[in-house]
């Protein structure tokens, strides 16, 4: 049953309504009235609020509140803190957060500085200072209100789930415990900045230099500020593209330089399809304070909406992980393993894959392993004794995409024989036992490259007896940063170099009779830029230096005593908020189209996405087309080139308020720079009314 309740315009609809409201004014100061309007879905009502920083900038925040809150009740704070415009996000977090609101809690949904419905100048990047010191207001402020125990906990996946590590790794009083979804304590190598210290271009920072600008509905009020505060604020990409180094800019957010940072209880929770993972094994190993670990093969969702399947009711352990550390109740819950991992089976490979075979098991720490060490040789084997052999590879940047359609290491993959027949290839004998493994396999390759940069990229997969090569995890090491990423090299032609490949968090169950593989080359685009010159290069392995596959192997693993319960039913769907048009799967552009010129050895590769969706207030539109170039012969020449859109119009009513958004962006290179052009523009009607520039050359590190 939903209510739309008007506070200080029109009478309230239900006694019911009326009850909750009149506490709510109680509560609240009216200075810190949002929105005039409150939506009530079932047993959940939400109303924004206004949270005022020191600086007199007010943030807006969804409360997410109990519709029976007693006039005295006093409940625990649920903190999620994203750019991500919280109003047109109502949906899909009512759909997660009435879980823990019918069980005692208070959900904030702050919208961060200059994004959404929140004033202030837009922030100068993501985990930037300015949003980690507001931060730390909203946490103090929301502890101290009325409808507040005084215990904070935060909860967000990706963006909520990194600054989660980040404001923990502040210390602010209030905040007692987090729970950090699809997320990393490595920054630089783990973001989709710089994926693995390897330049990458990722359509989800095309997407953000033009969302970040919208104001907030449903005024979409472009007047006043709005142009110096957001319109005319520099592009986060092009800021990025210049930090081509590890370091201090990204070890600022980093947990992974000091895990004693955190000294609160933390919940960690990681996919297999998904790009963030690695955390969850880490923090494991790392933490020293009371965490849980859960690691499922899912992509970049909530485990309740789980694809692909199998969803859990992961909600259940989180509240008793709350109500331990926020309420002081004797759940449980510490008496019970910390680390919950899903030990995947055999699967075949492709993208359309809807359920993931295997079972979960459970451990007191991160699951003890042993190492099985499988050796490269001269028949491109992998064997159990070392052997001596040297093994060229021609460098070809436009070897095809072995993540498939996503472009990163996160969601299904596509059957590996097409980029194999670009690879080094090495396999074992048909295996005579089942073997399973879990956590971070190692590959270490003895390399050379004639040539100054090289990237190098390593597969481990399973070969079915039918031929079928399936995906199992990946990783790619940047060879400039064989002595460190803060402090590149050039590499010296010929020069042998060790490079040690931790490969990305898995599990997997090799079947008697399959076999292991491992596949290496030095192009994955379009997912990497491409490095900059042509170029031979090798593995090699001698009674010195050995090329090998390290498998962790558990030991005396525990299968989960009870399962996971089944996700439940979801709560009314918020009336007025429909999808019209659904894009792709992963929510950004995918490729599409292919075109190879084999004349002049060029490569165009199409990626696209599109969608509409009906608010309240109206619909918005979006629309991107990224196109892709490389050149085999002069692989220094590639380039990106975007076109985003996101067009607004609003009801019938107010049809002079049509609005669109777009963002071009025109990225290339050569040997020695990046060159970067952006252009925003903002049409009214069909009418320009406002456009701006960016044009930089960046120096190329490598």
């Amino acid at each position: 049953m939903f209510y739309t309740i008007f506070i200080g315009k029109k009478k309230i609809l239900t006694k019911l309504a009326f009850s909750f409201v009149l506490l709510f004014v109680l509560l609240i100061p009216k200075a810190l009235y949002g929105q005039t309007s409150a939506v009530v879905a079932g047993d959940v009502q939400i109303k924004e609020i206004l949270i005022p920083m020191k600086d007199g900038i007010k943030l807006a925040a969804d409360l997410y509140v109990p519709i029976n809150l007693k006039n005295n009740e006093r409940l625990p704070v649920i903190l999620e803190y994203l750019p991500y415009r919280k109003d047109e996000s109502r949906p899909s977090r009512l759909d997660t957060f009435h879980y823990f609101v019918k069980r005692g809690y208070i959900v904030a949904r702050v919208d961060i500085r200059g994004t959404g419905r929140s004033e202030g100048k837009l922030v100068d990047g993501e985990y930037s200072e300015r949003e980690q010191l507001d931060g730390l207001q909203v946490i103090d402020w929301l502890s101290k209100q009325h409808f507040s125990n005084g215990n904070i906990a935060m909860l967000g996946i990706s963006w909520g789930g990194f600054n989660g590590l980040h404001m923990a790794m502040r210390h602010p009083p209030a905040l007692k415990t987090i729970i950090s979804l699809m997320s990393t304590d490595d920054i630089y190598e783990d973001d989709v900045h710089f994926i693995d210290g390897m330049h990458h271009i990722d359509t989800y920072e095309l997407m953000m230099d033009i969302d970040n600008i919208i104001p907030g509905s449903p005024d979409f009020d472009i007047g006043g500020s709005y142009f110096s505060d957001r319109f005319d604020t520099a592009p986060w990409l092009l800021k990025y593209k210049k930090q081509q180094v590890d370091g201090p800019f990204w070890n600022r957010a980093s947990l992974n330089t000091d895990y004693s940072l955190i000294d609160i209880p933390v919940f960690v929770i990681g996919g297999y399809y998904d790009g963030y993972r690695d955390i969850v094994p880490r923090m494991a190993q790392n933490a020293d304070v009371p965490y849980k670990a859960l690691l499922g093969p899912w992509n970049h969702t909530f485990p309740h909406n789980a694809y692909p399947e199998p969803a859990i009711e992961w909600r259940e352990m989180a509240v008793r992980w709350l109500d331990h550390w926020m309420k002081g109740k004797d759940t449980g819950i510490l008496n019970e393993p910390s680390v919950y991992y899903y030990q995947r089976d055999w699967h075949e490979p492709g993208e359309d894959l809807t359920n993931i075979p295997g079972r979960w098991y459970t451990s007191a720490q991160w699951p003890e392993t042993r190492n099985s060490v499988l050796y490269f040789n001269q028949n491109h084997h992998l064997v159990a004794t070392p052997a001596q052999f040297e093994h060229s590879l021609t460098y070809y940047p436009t070897t095809p995409d072995a993540t498939g359609t996503a472009m990163w290491w996160g969601d299904l993959k596509p059957d590996q024989k097409i980029v194999d027949a670009h690879s080094l290839v090495y396999d074992s004998e048909p295996i005579i036992e089942r073997l399973a493994i879990i956590g971070m396999p190692q590959v270490t390759l003895q390399t050379t490259a004639d040539a100054a940069a090289a990237n190098w990229f390593v597969r481990l997969s399973d070969v079915a007896p039918n031929g079928m090569v399936t995906f199992i995890t990946g990783a790619g090491f940047n060879a400039n940063h064989v002595e460190s990423s803060e402090k590149p090299i050039r590499l010296t032609e010929d020069k042998v170099y060790t490079l040690n490949v931790e490969l990305h968090a898995t599990s997997w169950t090799f079947e008697k009779g399959h076999k292991i593989r491992v596949s290496v080359n030095n192009a994955q685009w379009p997912m990497i830029w491409p490095s900059p010159y042509p170029m031979t290069t090798s593995i090699r392995s001698n009674n010195q230096l050995k090329s090998f596959l390290t498998l962790p192997v558990p030991i005396n693993p525990t299968p989960m005593a009870n399962p996971f319960p089944n996700p439940v039913a979801p709560p009314p769907k918020l009336p007025n908020y429909n999808s019209i048009a659904s894009g792709t799967i992963s929510g950004y552009p995918e490729l599409s189209d292919t075109q190879r010129d084999e004349r002049t050895g060029t490569t165009t590769i199409l990626a696209r996405n599109s969608g509409s969706d009906q608010y309240p207030w109206g619909v918005r539109s979006y629309k991107e087309l990224v196109t892709y170039t490389a050149n085999d012969v002069t692989p220094a020449l590639s380039s990106v080139l975007s076109t985003y859109t996101t067009t607004v119009q609003l009801k019938e009513e107010q049809k002079d308020q049509g609005l669109k958004w777009t963002g071009i962006l025109d990225f290339s290179s050569d040997e020695k720079t990046f060159y970067y052009k952006f252009k925003r523009i903002l049409e009214k009607n069909g009418e320009v009314i406002r456009e701006k520039e960016w044009q930089e050359e960046v120096p190329r590190l490598w």
